[in-house]
């Protein structure tokens, strides 16, 4: 045993970008371990061929299986590792065992996630610490643990339901809402493994949470609002009307919380005039609540990402009126009558797009036009257009598609850079700007 990981025999299970992260990791620490993946990619296949790891089997015994995200926890061949001894954990636990000295702040969360995390990791660097981001955003988390003095995870519900005994310091729930029930069953299932992120810390931790959430935890509670950007004690920071555009003053506010007393936990100062000139010059996250393009007193907003119904929620609530809202994709089961009550008085038009578009217009009981399309982009660009049309010369287009993208396009950004072009090309064609 080494660094607290039984090393004897590893197999890490599942590849893509969290698998290739671990196994980079592991040759860096000078260790062999075995692979399997259903279907492999080019990249995935040329890795383990210069590594020269060999295929594994499930039939034979391990000591720690390394299962990325993707693959459930109750999938058939974890639950036989299992069983034959094997202990299953992620990219997390394996980072925090190899690494114990390594400072990380965990951040969860149905929506606001990722942004928090990027907003948590550019305060620590404006305060003098080397900072870095990574876990379910990009880059993976083993590739920056040893170039970073802080890790800011980024932590989903699948990556939580592998994480046994990993304990931070502090912690961020941004939010619990629905999503992920075809994986989890329940919302209740989905809840629990979301609150594994507290599960190991202690009454010395942190954890930052909304105002309005009750979560059980044996670490101090730290509650947030959106209407107030202030320290622990109540020192105020910025005022939120000063926050530049695309930064949601709930995820400032708990990033700022979670950045204090990551701050506290090192023993280094706290400055709340370098806090509020490091909020006031963050960057949005690129593809969350994005301005890509104007054309005149319209704007257009890239939120593709916003397929569950809090982050829906709360673009369409941002967002300047009167709107043109492009949904569509593949329904995932959204709730929609929070989206109902959110669009109410803000909505001019429903612009529906792509496999159940129309679907989601008719649940959602909108004025609605359906655009057709063969092709993701050719899709994209009637839905743009459209979405300018009915905006009379000022508003927001607003792509928050409650769908997933998988219909037409490979992935969420791939769907956000059809938007981005499209309406980049309409506003050249109009005498606009990007």
């Amino acid at each position: 045993m080494v660094g607290g990981v039984k090393l004897d025999r590893v197999l890490v299970y599942g590849l893509g970008r969290s698998g290739r992260g671990a196994a980079r990791f592991l040759a860096r620490e000078g260790l062999r371990a075995e692979w399997l993946d259903a279907r492999p990619t080019p990249e995935d296949l040329a890795l383990m061929q210069e590594l020269g790891w060999a295929q594994g089997d499930v039939t034979r015994p391990y000591g720690t299986v390394v299962a990325a995200p993707g693959v459930p926890i109750d999938h058939p061949d974890l639950t036989a590792l299992r069983a034959a001894g094997a202990e299953v954990i992620g990219e997390v636990a394996l980072a925090a065992r190899r690494r114990p000295g390594l400072p990380m702040v965990g951040v969860t969360g149905t929506a606001g996630k990722g942004s928090t995390t990027v907003l948590v990791a550019h305060l620590l660097r404006a305060c003098g610490l080397n900072a870095r981001e990574g876990g379910n955003i990009d880059p993976p988390l083993l590739d920056v643990v040893d170039t970073a003095q802080v890790a800011v995870v980024e932590l989903s519900s699948f990556q939580l339901e592998r994480v046994p005994g990993v304990r931070l310091p502090v912690a961020v729930i941004t939010n619990l809402g629905v999503d992920h029930i075809d994986r989890h069953g329940t919302v209740g299932a989905y809840h629990a493994a979301k609150l594994n992120i507290t599960a190991a810390q202690e009454a010395g931790d942190v954890l930052i949470v909304p105002a309005d959430l009750t979560v059980p935890t044996r670490a101090r509670l730290q509650p947030f609002t959106p209407a107030r950007l202030a320290l622990a004690d109540g020192t105020p920071v910025l005022d939120a009307a000063a926050l530049p555009e695309g930064i949601h003053p709930a995820n400032a506010a708990a990033a700022l919380l979670a950045a204090e007393a990551l701050l506290r936990h090192l023993g280094r100062p706290v400055d709340a005039a370098v806090l509020a000139s490091a909020l006031g010059t963050a960057a949005p996250v690129k593809g969350r609540f994005e301005t890509v393009a104007r054309v005149g007193g319209v704007r257009f907003i890239e939120d593709s990402i916003a397929t569950r119904t809090l982050a829906v929620q709360a673009a369409l609530e941002r967002a300047t009126p009167p709107v043109a809202w492009l949904v569509g994709g593949r329904d995932k089961g959204a709730d929609l009558a929070p989206l109902r009550e959110a669009a109410a008085g803000r909505v001019r038009q429903v612009i529906a797009f792509g496999e159940d578009g129309e679907a989601l217009a008719r649940g959602l009981g909108l004025p609605y036009r359906a655009v057709p399309g063969a092709t993701g982009d050719e899709s994209m660009d009637r839905a743009v257009q459209a979405g300018l049309d009915a905006l009379e010369g000022a508003g927001t287009v607003l792509l928050a598609p409650i769908g997933t993208s998988f219909d037409q396009f490979r992935d969420y950004r791939e769907r956000g850079d059809s938007f981005r072009r499209a309406a980049q090309a309409l506003a050249a064609r109009s005498g606009g700007h990007g």
